[in-house]
């Protein structure tokens, strides 16, 4: 893991009010949080996080549950692994580093991460970016066979009595790599130090049920929380970026979608899958650095 970044960043271990969390920093400038999505960890900025350290001074924790952050245990309710417990570890995160204000980007489930941090802590996030997101809100209430079919992993996830852990477990190596195969462009090509680093972390059972809690909590605790802030706005300027070659280009007008849940929504596709920061990380940077670097309104 080690080889994936250079000198400029350190890890280190920091404890929240509810979670220890493993975090990797580095870079210069105003502070920047990436949160990374299933089932990977901060290791999947390491083909952004050289370019944009030269403008910012980058957060890249692993989220509660996953990498080499504390596996807290699931609650009945599911409210351990809600996207509102998840920002607030950011937001306590940042607030430990000395940053009371600060920009968000992120992708698959830190970018439901990020949604979450912009609606219950709207005065500390000044930008935002989701990579390759649709609220949850909107797919939830619009199911249909197509998305029941592409989003399989949803439904599987969220099963209770560890049915999904115990399906997983024999081979979570293979798991993980099929799923990001299936959700990847054709051909795309994943940096193999990345990808053992992924399978390492997964690899433990309690990271198989922290990742099946946070899809868990995504059909229930999530949900409550979404319907009752669904009158809330994301305040801050949003980027929008998502996968050409994906599903959400294939089914969703993604723009419009976001522009029901923020006040100052662009955004763009780019001509890749899901995995946005790895297949085509000069893309995204020719799309995310104006944005983030843009005077204040």
């Amino acid at each position: 893991m080690a080889m994936l970044f250079d000198e400029r960043f350190s890890l280190r271990h920091i404890d929240t009010p509810q979670a220890r969390l493993a975090v990797r920093t580095g870079g210069e400038g105003p502070p920047l949080l990436l949160l990374h999505g299933f089932p990977q960890t901060h290791a999947m900025w390491h083909r952004l996080a050289p370019a944009l350290a030269a403008h910012f001074f980058l957060v890249m924790p692993d989220l509660r549950g996953y990498g080499e952050s504390e596996k807290v245990a699931p609650t009945p309710d599911h409210l351990a692994h809600s996207k509102r417990a998840m920002a607030a570890d950011m937001a306590a995160l940042m607030t430990t580093l000395g940053f009371e204000q600060f920009m968000a980007v992120g992708h698959d489930r830190g970018g439901r991460v990020t949604h979450r941090l912009c609606l219950d802590h709207p005065t500390r996030v000044t930008r935002a970016c989701v990579m390759d997101i649709v609220p949850t809100h909107h797919l939830f209430k619009h199911t249909d066979q197509t998305f029941a079919t592409a989003y399989y992993h949803w439904f599987f996830l969220i099963q209770p009595d560890g049915l999904p852990e115990r399906m997983i477990g024999p081979d979570p190596a293979w798991y993980l790599r099929e799923c990001m195969r299936r959700w990847a462009a054709p051909g795309a090509v994943f940096d193999e130090r990345a990808m053992a680093e992924y399978v390492r972390c997964f690899s433990a059972p309690d990271a198989i049920n922290g990742a099946c809690e946070d899809y868990r909590a995504g059909a229930s605790i999530d949900l409550e929380h979404d319907a009752a802030s669904r009158d809330a706005r994301i305040e801050c300027p949003l980027l929008v970026l998502w996968g050409g070659r994906g599903f959400s280009e294939q089914h969703y007008e993604v723009l419009n979608v976001w522009r029901d849940y923020g006040r100052d929504v662009r955004g763009q596709t780019i001509d890749c899958g899901h995995f946005l920061p790895e297949e085509d990380p000069q893309a995204v940077l020719t799309a995310l650095l104006p944005f983030l670097t843009a005077p204040s309104a």
